[in-house]
């Protein structure tokens, strides 16, 4: 079958399937709230007792978002803003039934929303319901910061320089904020922002909205933000700078054989500079990420790489621009390839809006050479623009660019090992509705490379909408064979993927329950002739429950057609041969605890047949204890039995992985993560100690160690200093 001529009638229905409920008016435009300048001076201390706050317009009678929709909050809420020539402000009063106790997990900054009392602000400056900003605080006074994009997602890993405090009271509590304007992004002459409110409270199991939000959808939904009106146009930024320096110490020593571990003392830093009130050029010198968090290690019996998330701050900020072109396994961009085991000598990234509809994203990044492997220098460069069409949807471009330099005075046998350069050339388009019940995309790739040997195709659509009571997605996507993205996130080749979902929610006048209902999965893979290589359909049953726990049940029946050899435990066994057909059938349970407990845990097991005809035991365990709110502490356990033929016979491995969060202040934190994985035969310890001793600048000390288990034995530990400093205009 000519797989062309089986995209192109898919991509037609997308297309027009995408056309419906492009453009409507603003849902929630009515609810406004009014801001004034104030020439006051604030001390933001949780008090609010400057006379600004007596005459500020508030935001109150917020809306019950869960359990249910359809009425308001019972614990009221109440908002005021204020702005002065430098900075927003906000105080936010949360009132609750006296004798109910506040829940919080630690002082930890960027807390788990399901796990803490508190308080968010979902900001939208270009009011394009799509992208914007988010800041918040729990019960205790944790600091919460975000990016947002794609109309409600949050990525915390992007940090900025603000203030806050947060005061208990047996009947109340009450946040207050100062936001420069310096530490955002907006269009000027502008003088209405998106804006809405959210305010958590498990000790009544309520999540509350100051603007109306259908249950199905999270509180950071930018389609149905309130306004934010300025009585004049917030103040232009002038120059804005940031210089972000670092210095670091490191001592190590390394007894694995080929890796070799030197002392050393580095400098470097970032420097950020405002182009425009909305567009922001950041620069790297020498970059190091020594104090970022250490990977939650898996067990993978899967046949493909894993995903891990980027976690390193120059990465982060916009970074929808950057990674989320395309689906989850089909990214022609993910920025943890570059600069893992290779020095980065310097990166440049212009990034935010040209104007309220079109946002640009350029990054450019130079690595070392490595003598020891030959690997030549390279360079990777990145262009994104984003075109924001009808209401809430977008057009994006995106072109990927990684190039070898001086590649023609390598070594013959090294060009055959390294490329001399790898494109992509992307289009996109995102369908977001005004309502937010549908959204859709369809996107375009196209690989380039020396020789015809790298010139692919890949191409994905799908349609979702979701209501109240009524959920379904549908899918699809093919990648050729030649297909090659080496500074994207493509996992598997030479496939053609159906996807299809459908699920629907009871809601029952119940005072335990708040939904429960049926859910149908089905993931079909095939051969580019249409011949079937694996697919896996799941019938589930969910039930939530009014204290949010929540207990699920999947059947689940999976067919596999190895493409290439696979050993089954992936421990370095013997492989079963490809083309041998697999079929088994299973089960899924879940259990997940009411997050207001001390004590509280998620269990999932998996049950069933496996490869060969063999059997497949697992079970995992995630554990939490906290002494509130300072000590959290966690386990995270799972087990592994595989039953086969020879000559796997029984194979069965732990993943152990502890953690203790200690946070002493919301500004001194000190985690230490412990993880033992015996399918790889690996056990790692990473401690770090944290000081936020001013806005945005940190003291690090970390420790890592890392040990080699028989029969591949060794270790490699490690301890930094780092000190870093925010000097802004």
């Amino acid at each position: 079958m000519n797989n062309r001529a089986f995209l192109t009638p898919v991509l037609i229905a997308f297309a027009m399937l995408f056309c419906v409920h492009s453009y409507a008016q603003k849902k929630n435009s009515d609810y406004k709230i009014h801001l004034f300048k104030t020439n006051e001076t604030f001390t933001i201390d949780g008090i609010g007792d400057e006379a600004t706050w007596q005459k500020a317009e508030p935001a109150k009678d917020f809306f019950m978002v869960l359990p249910m929709d359809d009425r308001k909050a019972t614990q009221p809420s109440e908002v005021k803003m204020a702005y002065d020539d430098r900075q927003l402000y906000l105080l936010a009063t949360f009132y609750k039934t006296p004798g109910n106790t506040y829940v919080v997990e630690s002082l930890r900054r960027d807390f788990s929303f399901g796990g803490n009392d508190n308080f968010l602000l979902f900001m939208d400056p270009f009011n394009n319901q799509t992208t914007g900003f988010s800041f918040g605080a729990n019960a205790y006074g944790a600091q919460w910061d975000g990016t947002m994009s794609n109309g409600g997602s949050i990525d915390l890993n992007w940090d900025s320089k603000w203030v806050s405090e947060v005061q208990n009271h047996e009947d109340k509590w009450v946040v207050e904020m100062a936001i420069p304007f310096k530490s955002i992004r907006y269009e000027k002459d502008v003088k209405e922002w998106g804006v809405n409110f959210s305010r958590l409270d498990l000790s009544t199991n309520e999540k509350s909205s100051w603007t109306p939000i259908p249950r199905q959808f999270p509180t950071a939904s930018l389609a149905y933000t309130g306004t934010m009106v300025w009585d004049n146009p917030p103040p232009k930024q002038g120059l804005n700078y940031s210089i972000i320096p670092y210095v670091l110490g490191t001592t190590g020593n390394s007894s694995i054989e080929d890796i070799s571990y030197d002392n050393e003392f580095k400098v470097g830093g970032d420097v950020k500079l405002g182009l425009t009130s909305s567009l922001n050029l950041d620069l790297t010198i020498n970059p190091d990420f020594s104090q970022v968090e250490a990977d939650r290690q898996v067990a993978n019996l899967t046949r493909f790489e894993l995903f891990f998330p980027e976690r390193r701050q120059f990465f982060l900020e916009n970074a929808d621009l950057f990674a989320n072109f395309g689906y989850s396994a089909i990214r022609p961009f993910f920025s943890r390839r570059i600069g893992l085991g290779v020095p980065i000598i310097a990166g440049a990234r212009v990034s935010g809006n040209l104007n309220r509809n079109l946002r640009l994203g350029i990054m450019d990044m130079q690595t070392e050479k490595v003598d020891e492997t030959g690997l030549p220098s390279q360079n990777f460069a990145v262009l994104s623009l984003q075109q924001k069409v009808f209401s809430r949807s977008n057009i994006g471009l995106m072109f990927v660019n990684k190039e070898s330099l001086d590649y023609n005075a390598l070594a013959d046998s090294l060009k055959t090992e390294y490329t001399q350069f790898n494109r992509n050339l992307g289009l996109e388009y995102n369908l977001a509705s005004a309502d937010n019940k549908y959204n859709g995309k369809v996107f375009m790739l196209k690989s380039f490379g020396p020789d015809t040997s790298y010139n692919g195709f890949a191409q994905g659509a799908h349609l979702a909408y979701s209501s109240r009571k009524w959920n379904w997605r549908v899918q699809q996507e093919y990648i050729s064979e030649n297909f090659t993205s080496e500074v994207g996130f493509v996992p598997r080749n030479n496939y053609i993927k159906l996807e299809g979902s459908v699920g629907h929610l009871f809601l029952p006048a119940s005072e335990k329950v708040v939904s429960h209902g049926p859910q149908y999965t089905g993931f079909y893979y095939f051969d580019p002739s249409m011949n079937s290589t694996d697919y896996v359909s799941i019938l589930g049953y969910a039930v939530n429950f009014m204290d949010r726990s929540s207990l699920g049940v999947d059947v689940f029946n999976e067919y596999v057609q190895l493409l290439a050899p696979f050993d089954p435990t992936n421990t370095g066994k013997e492989e079963l041969a490809a083309g041998t057909r697999h079929h088994w059938n299973g089960v899924y349970l879940q259990y997940n605890s009411r997050p207001k407990s001390l004590f509280t845990y998620n269990l999932t097991t998996r049950l069933g047949r496996y490869f060969s005809s063999g059997y497949r035991t697992n079970i995992n365990a995630q554990l939490g204890y906290r002494f509130q709110p300072y000590v959290s502490l966690g386990a995270t356990l799972s087990y592994n039995n595989l039953d086969l033929p020879d000559p796997w016979y029984t194979t069965d491995f732990w993943l152990v992985g502890t953690e203790a969060d200690i946070t002493f202040t919301n500004k001194l934190f000190w985690n230490t993560l412990f993880q033992y994985n015996e399918q790889s035969n690996n056990f790692g310890i990473n401690s770090r100690l944290q000081w936020r001793y001013a806005p945005a600048s940190d003291l690090f000390l970390v420790f890592n160690n890392n040990e080699q288990l028989s029969p591949l034995e060794g270790n490699l530990w490690s301890l930094t200093l780092k000190f870093t400093y925010w000097f802004n205009r």
